[in-house]
């Protein structure tokens, strides 16, 4: 299995980018996709979640109205778009694959329930 994350950048506040993550070595539409950041110094953070089927994605508390998940189940690819940025937003941003990605745990974020990881992109903000 190969989870990549791809489109971190350095940006000034306001600015947009979108983040892309492929993943290949299974079966793409059974599973839940989820965007985790780590700041400096700080834990990892779920940021937003996309059930299998796309329907009622999650976000976070502090990126909701600004960020947008969407999934190509054809492209085997995940999306997070980031409007509004902010330098709080500064962190790797990582991507993960859950399996059964029905379940409604998924919702919760625990990184343990996402077995599948990429090795992170970054994205920086500055104030």
């Amino acid at each position: 299995v190969q989870v990549m994350e791809s489109g971190g950048e350095l940006v000034q506040a306001g600015e947009s980018l979108r983040l892309s993550c492929t993943v290949s070595g299974l079966s793409f539409g059974d599973y839940a996709i989820g965007w985790f950041r780590q700041a400096p110094g700080k834990e990892r953070e779920g940021v937003s979640c996309i059930s299998w089927s796309g329907a009622s994605p999650y976000y976070a508390d502090s990126v909701k109205g600004r960020f947008t998940i969407s999934r190509d189940n054809a492209k085997n690819t995940v999306y997070l778009e980031m409007n509004s940025l902010k330098p709080e937003d500064t962190g790797i941003y990582y991507c993960a694959a859950a399996p059964h990605g029905w379940r409604r745990t998924i919702y919760d974020m625990d990184p343990k329930d996402y077995i599948h990881w990429g090795q992170g992109t970054q994205v920086t903000v500055p104030s």
